[in-house]
């Protein structure tokens, strides 16, 4: 690979990258808005109290704010997917553009129908066909958040599906393995509760400054109350979800496993590092202490992973060198099947010009042989499978510390709710205000774990990201990261600058 082929592809993740942490900003808001929405306009509907039609009117208009440039940022993300991923569009996109285009037709026009009917349809229609309509732009979000976790679960796991060699291409063989493997759902309950915590907290923070203000007190207290209890129940989804989702990254990616907890040589009754710092550049062949301090919760980490305290947990020294007592082969053995399978793909291709279909048996058989380890062939080393530790091990350090706060906060919040002296407590009110970025971090971290702890792959053991990219010129993907970057800042700012007026205007008498 040639210095310049290294900066295309650096420059083509910054742009995604950049892109993806924009979009996840409006995102999390709009899919636990929608759901917070159908149940405080639900509360209306049952009890005909005019005040919870005026809360739900007032969380809608927040909610369209965070809607309209969500969606122009989503638009731009699946762009990129031909703009700078032509490699990755081509050889995949059977698989991948079918979950995508479902999300477009089905869920997003299902949004999109009953949105407008949503916002504009107070005192036009029935309250319950507005209701109604606000639980399906409810549905609708959430089902245009799960075919686009499908696909992004396809590339962690990528399964129902086989490789063309006549074509290059994996082509779609089970659709509903893929639509429904486990990986993909237990990434999806993770991602949605995770935004419904974030909405919370964005509820309850809003709502404790209306308090602090002496402001609309009562509805800032039925406020509060709806996204506390929403938001206690999203944390421990969030927890039951990661556990499982560790169970399945421990079986389909044990490297990132590895990583998340700093795991450079494995053992048995292996430990979560409840809190560490990592050694600097100490190569991971070395099997000395990569710690310079830890906290260690002994065993626990072979119980989330397979379910038995004592179960052998490989590190990442076993991953790539291998470690014959446990029965895991080097990296190095899975990259020269990697070349015997890339070998055999071209001679099958010059076998089929030359019209010889006994060559073309042999080297088909090959091929199909050595296929699940394709993707290795383009490595020039065994480390480089590794995924960045440092950011992958302190990211998830992170997220997990913030979430557990956040159980604790909202817990807080909903015994002096109950004690009813909430109101009295500035200090619990104010810590609910500031931890208002904290949750969009949180969540921010949550994808970094997930996009650098899968590297090197885009699809995992397939395809490589360095060979995923368009070929294109570095400089039209500099010049357009310099564009989005400006532009989505500008979007970020406008929207922020929005949502603080109408915060700062409050629920309309």
């Amino acid at each position: 690979m040639t210095i310049a082929d290294i900066s295309l592809v650096d420059w083509s993740r910054a742009q995604f990258a950049l892109t993806a942490i924009y979009h996840w900003l409006f995102v999390p808001l709009t899919l636990g808005l929608s759901f917070i929405m159908a149940i405080m306009e639900s509360a209306y509907v049952i009890t005909k109290n005019e005040e919870w039609k005026k809360i739900t009117k007032f969380w809608m208009g927040l909610f369209a704010i965070n809607f309209a440039i969500g969606a122009a940022t989503g638009i731009i993300l699946e762009f990129e997917f031909g703009t700078n991923w032509s490699n990755y569009s081509w050889i995949v996109g059977d698989i991948f553009g079918a979950p995508l285009a479902i999300e477009g037709i089905m869920a997003f026009f299902l949004e999109s129908t009953f949105i407008a009917l949503m916002f504009f349809g107070w005192n036009k229609v029935g309250k319950k066909t507005h209701l109604l309509s606000t639980w399906l732009v409810a549905i609708g979000s959430t089902l245009s958040a799960w075919w686009i976790l499908v696909a992004n679960a396809w590339m962690d796991n990528p399964v129902g599906m086989e490789f063309n060699p006549e074509t290059a291409r994996c082509e779609m063989v089970h659709f509903w393995e893929i639509a429904l493997s486990p990986f993909a759902i237990h990434k999806f309950f993770h991602t949605i509760t995770s935004a419904y915590l974030v909405t919370a907290l964005f509820v309850v923070g809003v709502s404790s400054w209306y308090l602090i203000k002496k402001r609309h007190e009562s509805f800032a207290k039925k406020s509060i109350l709806v996204g506390a209890v929403f938001g206690f129940v999203a944390t421990m989804l969030v927890i039951i979800s990661g556990d499982t989702s560790t169970y399945q990254v421990a079986h389909k990616q044990p490297i990132k496993l590895a990583a998340l907890e700093g795991l450079y040589v494995g053992k048995t009754k292996a430990p979560i590092i409840a809190l560490g710092i990592l050694r600097k550049n100490i190569p991971i062949s070395d099997t000395v202490n990569h710690f310079v301090f830890k906290m260690e919760m002994p065993g626990m980490l072979s119980k989330l992973g397979f379910r038995d305290k004592n179960a052998f947990v490989p590190g990442i020294y076993d991953l790539v060198y291998g470690n014959q007592y446990q029965g895991i082969e080097p990296v190095l053995k899975r990259m020269e099947r990697g070349t015997i399978a890339l070998i055999a793909l071209n001679r099958y291709k010059e076998a089929k010009k030359d019209a010889d279909t006994t060559e073309m048996r042999l080297a088909l058989s090959d091929f199909k042989t050595n296929f699940p380890d394709l993707g290795y062939a383009y490595f020039d080393k065994p480390e480089d499978v590794v995924p960045n530790i440092p950011i992958t091990f302190y990211s998830f350090h992170l997220m997990v510390g913030l979430g557990f706060y956040f159980v604790l906060l909202l817990f807080v919040i909903l015994f002096f709710l109950w004690r009813k002296t909430l109101i009295r407590r500035k200090l619990i009110l104010w810590l609910a205000v500031f931890t208002i970025p904290l949750g969009y971090i949180a969540s921010e971290l949550g994808w970094v774990v997930a996009e650098v702890g899968r590297q090197p792959w885009a699809i995992q053991n397939i395809l490589p990201v360095s060979k995923a990219t368009s070929h294109i010129n570095v400089s039209n993907v500099q010049i357009t990261f310099i564009l989005f970057a400006v532009l989505f800042t500008i979007l970020l700012i406008t929207n922020v600058k929005i949502l603080l007026k109408q915060i700062k205007n409050g629920p309309k008498e």
